[in-house]
């Protein structure tokens, strides 16, 4: 359940950590919580999920979403980031401009780009990192390639990773968004605060009408 934050830096060759690829992000220490998990809310625990997915994620998922079937989703103890995260993932090589990059947002509707360099994870940037960058960087800034630019640091964390735990190592880095990255080492989805603010606001509407 594996949670990784990536440095800022250039993208040349893959930015991901080992296995991914390098440096856990340890539980998160500095956020207070506003109150105690409930641990009663779910019969499936974050163990009984790993132990499944050793013979396979999606028979885990599976195995997850029986045990925590009825249940509103904010309020599982577990709950998969995979079962929140959107698959559309919108990507473009580090060789082309910061104009590209916008222009590719507009086109599709989205504010995260997945930055890639010879088909490997090269960063993730968002709408308002690269409107910030334009303001500092003002001459020639439109036609500056992203290989040449220090992108800013992410998230990347596994499709069985608990939802939860990643909003507060979001919230502890402040950044808007992760991307969820399979075995394979592909991109599969992104999760991002638009999401989270989703999940529970459904669940305060369910509590509202009750």
């Amino acid at each position: 359940m594996s949670i990784f934050v990536s440095e800022p830096g250039r993208p040349i060759g893959t930015r991901l950590p080992e296995s991914f690829r390098a440096r856990r992000v340890d539980d998160v220490t500095e956020l207070t919580e506003g109150h105690a998990i409930n641990l009663s809310h779910s019969e499936a625990t974050d163990a009984e999920f790993q132990q499944a997915a050793n013979s396979g994620r999606h028979r885990a998922l599976e195995e997850y979403g029986a045990a925590a079937a009825g249940e509103p989703r904010a309020e599982r103890a577990y709950l998969p980031v995979s079962m929140i995260c959107s698959p559309a993932l919108y990507s473009i090589p580090a060789a082309s401009t910061i104009s590209d990059a916008m222009a590719l947002m507009e086109e599709h509707g989205v504010h995260h780009l997945v930055i890639t360099a010879e088909d490997n994870i090269a960063g993730l940037v968002d709408l308002r990192w690269l409107l910030d960058w334009l303001h500092r960087n003002r001459a020639n800034a439109f036609n500056q390639n992203l290989v040449h630019v220090e992108l800013p640091a992410f998230l990347t964390a596994s499709p069985e990773t608990d939802a939860h735990q990643l909003a507060r190592l979001m919230l502890a880095h402040q950044l808007n968004a992760a991307l969820v990255v399979g075995p394979d080492g592909k991109a599969s989805g992104i999760v991002t605060s638009t999401d989270y603010l989703r999940l529970y606001a459904s669940a305060n509407r369910h509590e509202g009408s009750v």
